[in-house]
């Protein structure tokens, strides 16, 4: 007997009394009326049955959340078609503004330059695998009309010109290519002239070189340089490039200046082909 009241349990067991004990007395004392069994144990049960309602709701709300997985399943099935719908129908916008950009760059150049036969805006299908000088492939070939050395633009200004083409594809040499010269001059002055030619160093930077140059040039940072049109290859007027740096050569005989071409030549997504214009060689037969 005496370890029982050494034990645990016993000690628990006090210590319930005195609890059942301290609430009647509380209860007394502050209601001024004896405390029935039945409020005791409604009093002593509460918080038990308070974590058991929330326990309950929770329970509750996690077996709802199961019997509804498949409506929320469906319903985002349906949300994921809805927005697969409308990023396709964003990717056809997306097509058509570009289409209609192209086609409004075409009407710009064919009111500027009415001597122009162009071919329509073509896609760069990809650039040739380790050419330094940026040459491409685009989609369209003899099937559509396209025959070597015909030059390729933008409506900013020469990319190049064909030198490969098969029916259906067609490859550009850019004018960053040292095997492609192109005779310019400047847009504001006849007698600063001279041929553009690349070089692997220039190219690397997105650049290519004006030589020949006169020493007594005039020409100045930003200049715009545009085609000369005497080799009959190129048409005459169109934009190539805007003098980036002056300076002279080694044998001092002569200048030259290095040229920003007017087209992003490392970054073309579309081009287009001028197939005949006024002056052409080819022509004049």
């Amino acid at each position: 007997m005496r370890n029982f009241f050494k034990s645990t349990r016993f000690k628990i067991l006090l210590a319930f009394i005195v609890f059942l004990v301290g609430v009647m007395v509380y209860s007394v004392t502050k209601g001024g009326y004896a405390v029935s069994f039945e409020s005791m144990i409604n009093t002593v049960s509460k918080p038990f049955r308070t974590v058991s309602n929330v326990v309950g709701i929770k329970i509750e709300n996690s077996v709802d959340r199961l019997a509804r997985a498949n409506d929320i399943y469906e319903e985002n099935q349906n949300l994921k078609k809805q927005v697969s719908d409308l990023n396709e129908q964003l990717s056809e916008y997306d097509l058509l503004k570009t289409e209609c950009e192209e086609l409004r760059q075409l009407i710009g150049i064919k009111q500027a330059h009415p001597d122009y036969t162009t071919s329509r805006f073509c896609k760069v299908i990809g650039y040739t695998a380790n050419d330094p000088f940026m040459s491409f492939t685009i989609n369209v070939g003899t099937d559509d009309g396209i025959k070597p050395y015909l030059p390729v633009a933008t409506s900013e200004g020469l990319v190049g010109i064909t030198v490969e083409v098969s029916e259906h594809t067609s490859t550009v040499r850019t004018v960053l290519s040292p095997d492609l010269s192109v005779a310019v001059k400047s847009k504001s002055s006849d007698d600063d002239s001279g041929i553009i030619e690349g070089t692997i160093s220039s190219a690397g930077e997105g650049l290519t070189n004006l030589m020949h140059l006169r020493t007594d040039n005039t020409l100045k940072k930003n200049q715009l340089l545009v085609t000369d049109g005497t080799s009959g290859l190129f048409p005459k007027g169109y934009p190539v490039g805007r003098v980036k740096k002056v300076g002279m050569d080694s044998n001092g005989l002569s200048a030259y200046a290095e040229v920003t071409p007017c087209s992003d030549i490392k970054n073309l997504t579309s081009v287009f082909v001028i197939t005949n214009f006024d002056g052409k060689k080819e022509d004049k037969k």
